[in-house]
C-alpha cells in the first residue's frame, strides 16, 4: 500500500506539469479560422504561406500567424478642401469600399494596409477633384467615382487590395457660389420661358395667317365667324349691344383712299 501511494505521488508529479504545459501550449498550437479569414504563417521569421479556413495547427514558439479578414470593409475619407480646375473652392468627402484579395501581399508588402489605403484615397480624391470642373463634379458624379476607383485600385493592387467602389458623399460649395448658381438657374428658367412664349406667339400668328387666307377665299366664313362672336358675347348676359356691319360697305371708301381721291 505505501508503495502504491508512492507511485501515484510520483506519477502525479509528472502529470500535473504536463497538464499545465499542455494547457499553455494548446491555444498556440490550434487555431480555428472562419470562412472569411485567412492566416499568414511565418516559420522562424520566414514566410511559410497562407492557410484557412478551418483548423490550423502551428508549431509553438516556431510559428507565428497573422490573421487577415477578407470581407469588404469601408473607410471614410475625411473632408478635403480643394480647388477645381475652374478655380472654384469646394469641400468634398468620400467613402471607399475595398477588400483583401491576397493576404500574403497585404502582410509582407505594406506595414498597415488600412492606413495606407486611407492616405492614398485622400491624395487621389484631391488629385481627381482638382482636375475636374464644378459642373462635372455636380452633374457627372458617376464618372468622378469611376476615376477615383480606378486610380486608387491601381495604386493598392501591389498590396493585394482590391478597391470595389468609391462614392463621393457630399460636395460643399461656398455661399457666394450657391447664390451665383441660383441666379444662373433663375436666368436660365426665364430664358426658356421667353423662348416658349415666343414660339407660342409664332405658332399663333401662323394659324391666324392661315385663317385669314382661308377667309379671303371664302367671304362667307368671315360672316359666320362674326355671328359666332356675337353669340359668345350675348351669352355673357351683359348690356352691350353690337350691330354687325358688313365689311363690303367700307370697300369703296378703302379703294378711294388707296387711290388718293378726296371724299365728296
Amino acid at each position: 500500500m505505501p508503495e502504491l501511494i508512492a507511485r501515484l505521488m510520483s506519477l502525479s508529479a509528472w502529470i500535473i506539469p504536463v497538464f499545465i504545459l499542455g494547457a499553455f501550449l494548446l491555444p498556440q498550437m490550434v487555431r480555428v479560422l472562419r470562412e472569411y479569414e485567412r492566416g499568414v504563417i511565418f516559420r522562424l521569421g520566414k514566410l511559410y504561406g497562407a492557410k484557412g479556413p478551418g483548423l490550423i495547427l502551428l508549431i509553438p514558439v516556431v510559428d507565428r500567424m497573422v490573421k487577415m479578414d477578407l470581407r469588404v470593409v469601408t473607410i471614410d475619407v475625411a473632408k478635403q478642401e480643394m480647388m477645381t480646375s475652374d478655380n472654384v473652392p469646394v469641400t468634398v468627402d468620400a467613402v471607399v469600399y475595398f477588400r483583401v484579395v491576397d493576404p500574403v501581399e497585404a502582410v509582407i508588402k505594406v506595414e498597415n494596409f488600412w492606413k495606407a489605403t486611407t492616405l492614398i484615397s485622400q491624395t487621389s480624391l484631391r488629385s481627381v477633384i482638382g482636375q475636374a470642373e464644378l459642373d462635372s463634379l455636380l452633374s457627372k458624379r458617376d464618372v468622378i467615382n469611376k476615376q477615383l476607383q480606378e486610380l486608387i485600385d491601381r495604386q493598392t493592387d501591389p498590396w493585394g487590395i482590391k478597391v470595389v467602389s468609391v462614392e463621393v458623399k457630399d460636395v460643399v460649395l461656398p455661399e457666394t457660389m450657391k447664390r451665383a448658381m441660383a441666379k444662373q438657374a433663375e436666368s436660365e428658367r426665364e430664358r426658356r420661358a421667353k423662348i416658349i412664349n415666343s414660339e407660342g406667339e409664332f405658332q399663333a400668328a401662323e394659324k391666324m395667317v392661315q385663317a385669314a387666307h382661308m377667309m379671303s377665299k371664302e367671304p362667307i366664313a368671315l360672316q359666320l365667324r362674326f355671328l359666332q362672336t356675337m353669340r359668345e358675347i350675348s351669352s355673357e348676359h351683359n348690356t352691350t349691344t353690337f350691330l354687325p356691319i358688313p365689311i363690303d360697305v367700307f370697300t369703296p371708301f378703302l379703294k378711294r383712299m388707296e387711290r388718293g381721291d378726296e371724299p365728296k
